[in-house]
């Protein structure tokens, strides 16, 4: 080997039968040259290291040959020899990185111009065409489409997809691929052979597999581990190889494989170490081990029949399916797939070595995940599981915090009731989701909007407070005409400035109500007692909460008129009011809000007070709330978060995992 020649250069091909590879792009531009059918341009793209420079320039000698036309340049003629030498003035072989101008091209265009001096073709062989400027290949659009006589251009590129289409539809365009693994490993052995250096096998086999299909690669590394792997006249080994080029072993891979098999993470954990500290190539490494998991899937799909296509040694074969033996078919092709997807993520992350000990531990732990049949066989919420696939044991959890009694006033909801909120002193209240408003009954009468939605009715388990008795002698008051209400509209005022002391609700015996002709009617209050009921109301018991249905509406007490009377309060603010609708019926206030969060707030006992207050103070008698459902039901984060804790899928990961809960909102 020459002294400052690499094996690329020193070997590489002069006809087209020494090519590695490229059976069809030499068949036909060996064709063309024999039959003197050229054509005015050719575009050839590939990967690195692949022939296409090679044979662009082999091309141009069966062109310039003196026994031309010939499909194989003799390469002992003169101009054989000088176009092996990059000496003949008609081949012309230009670097499209360094001549990438418009001003180039144009050179470039008046040389086309002048007839061949030596040979009977003028080429032009553009490297690296693809780096040339938009404005230069606008320049050479009409050379390529129509040249003179007997000028050929040659494009070579790795980029095809930076051409314009205009340049590409003007050449015949040849697609290299890259080299077969075998075919390459074969060119490397006779490269040894001709060298005279006695090698292994498998050391030829690593070379071309780390190659990846480029031959100028195969030759690189084949002078790396020549110059730094072994003496002159010493045999390359396959160990050689490896500590040269940064690959791992058999053994490493076995190794692997048996922690993968056990779980080991500390192994794994070790294994990655000594591979790092070894300098291993990440890359290769990779693609191994997904050509592994490949090789293992087919063995363990189609078993050994399987095995004789994979163009391995026996005794290879043999130790993969027994390999494949110690894992589950689902588990390889997780694997294998799990390994393809982490290949560009490992090698582009900052952390590559993190990245790398990372899918190894996963593919250790991978059994350990939770299977998909399991998790189809797991009930929806409020189904019952199988007895076939029986819960696992919950964990120990901590003792639930009892219960208050429901106050008598409550009614028990049919569906499972949430826990009941004890009545509490200001300051002091239950949070707002152990605030209880499901209570749902069915209600035929439907008063507010029928949208199929059964009318639940809450009734406030707060005791009513006592309303301040009037000090005044009471005023005789009569509620207007109906036809005179409907016409009238509610006047609002602005609320006062938060600078202002807020004004008090006015007494009822300050207010003035027309009662209507048609149905004359007085009110005569009475003292109240100290529980704020009148005597009559007290020695009658209300009636049961599902009473008030079946009861009228009051159409005198209107909800417009009940927001007017409330317009300068300040103990619940206009805006919250507007929030529902309502209606009096008998002794009940009843109130519909427009989503359950409002209508929970609204329940807080502090709020419940002055609720009542209002209304008894609007109506001139006293007035107990009862809530209905809105019609859209809006569950809080916590109810949906205390929902899906009782999931089963929920709770099996939580036994599993220790995993927490942290949050749960609704898709809707």
């Amino acid at each position: 080997m020459a002294a400052n020649a690499s094996l690329a250069a020193l070997y590489r091909p002069q006809t087209f039968a020494e090519v590695v590879g490229q059976d069809m792009v030499k068949s036909i531009l060996s064709r063309a040259a024999r039959e003197d059918r050229v054509a005015p341009a050719y575009l050839l793209s590939g990967t690195r290291g692949v022939g296409k420079t090679t044979i662009a320039r082999i091309f141009a000698k069966a062109l310039n040959c003196e026994h031309a036309p010939t499909g194989e340049p003799c390469n002992q003629c003169e101009a054989c020899r000088r176009i092996t030498q990059g000496s003949f003035v008609d081949v012309v072989e230009i670097d499209g990185a360094s001549n990438r101008g418009i001003d180039d091209i144009r050179r470039l265009r008046d040389a086309v111009g002048y007839a061949p001096l030596e040979g009977r073709y003028k080429v032009f062989i553009i490297d690296e065409a693809h780096m040339l400027t938009k404005e230069a290949f606008n320049a050479l659009l009409k050379t390529l489409e129509e040249p003179p006589a007997r000028v050929t251009f040659i494009l070579a590129t790795t980029e095809q997809h930076k051409f314009p289409v205009t340049i590409v539809s003007r050449c015949q365009h040849f697609v290299f691929r890259q080299i077969p693994e075998a075919t390459l490993e074969a060119h490397i052995s006779h490269i040894l052979d001709r060298e005279g250096r006695p090698f292994e096998q498998e050391a030829a086999h690593l070379i071309a597999r780390r190659a990846a299909g480029s031959v100028r690669d195969s030759m690189s590394l084949l002078g790396q581990v020549l110059a730094l792997g072994c003496a002159p006249g010493e045999a390359l080994t396959a160990r050689m190889a490896r500590e040269v080029l940064g690959l791992a072993g058999q053994e490493v891979m076995d190794r692997l494989l048996s922690s993968l098999a056990s779980h080991d993470t500390t192994g794994i954990t070790v294994l990655v170490r000594e591979l790092l500290a070894q300098g291993a190539d990440m890359g290769f490494f990779l693609r191994e081990l997904g050509s592994l998991w490949r090789d293992l899937f087919l063995i363990k799909q189609a078993g050994r029949d399987a095995a004789q296509e994979l163009d391995l040694p026996q005794s290879e074969r043999d130790r993969l399916a027994d390999i494949a033996a110690r894992f589950s078919l689902t588990y390889i092709h997780a694997a294998w797939q799990m390994t393809l997807d982490s290949q560009r993520r490992i090698l582009t992350s900052l952390e590559p070595s993190a990245g790398l000990e990372l899918l190894l531990l996963n593919l250790a732990m991978l059994p350990r995940l939770l299977p998909l049949d399991e998790l189809g066989a797991i009930p929806a919420t409020g189904e019952a599981r199988p007895a076939a696939a029986p819960a696992p044991a919950p964990r120990e959890a901590a003792p639930a915090r009892p219960a208050a009694p429901r106050p008598s006033s409550f009614t028990p909801p049919v569906s499972a009731p949430h826990p009941a909120a004890p009545a509490s002193e200001p300051g002091n209240e239950p949070p707002l989701d152990d605030i209880p408003v499901d209570a749902y009954e069915q209600d035929a009468t439907r008063p507010f909007e029928d949208d199929g939605i059964p009318e639940p009715a809450f009734v406030s388990p707060v005791p009513r407070p006592a309303v301040p008795p009037r000090p005044q002698a009471p005023r005789p008051f009569a509620a207007p005409a109906p036809q005179e209400r409907a016409s009238a509209k509610p006047t609002f005022q602005r609320p006062a400035p938060a600078f202002q002391p807020p004004k008090k609700a006015e007494l009822p015996e300050e207010r003035a109500f027309v009662q209507p002709a048609a149905q004359p009617r007085s009110f005569s209050p009475k003292p109240l007692t100290d529980n704020g009921k009148t005597a009559e109301t007290q020695a009658a018991p209300r009636s049961a909460s599902g009473d008030w249905k079946s009861l009228p509406v009051d159409a005198s007490l209107t909800w417009e008129s009940f927001l007017a009377s409330c317009e300068d309060s300040a103990e619940i603010p206009i805006p919250m009011l507007r929030q529902f609708t309502g209606e009096v019926r008998g002794d009940w206030f009843v109130l519909q809000p427009f989503s359950q969060v409002i209508g929970q707030q609204m329940q807080r006992p502090e709020k419940l007070r002055m609720l009542e207050a209002l209304a008894s103070a609007w109506a001139g008698r006293p007035l107990q709330p009862v809530f209905r459902a809105p019609q859209k039901i809006v569950r809080t984060e916590a109810e949906i978060k205390e929902e899906m804790s009782r999931h089963p899928v929920v709770k099996l990961f939580q036994d599993e995992y220790d995993a927490i809960l942290v949050r749960c909102t609704s898709s809707r």
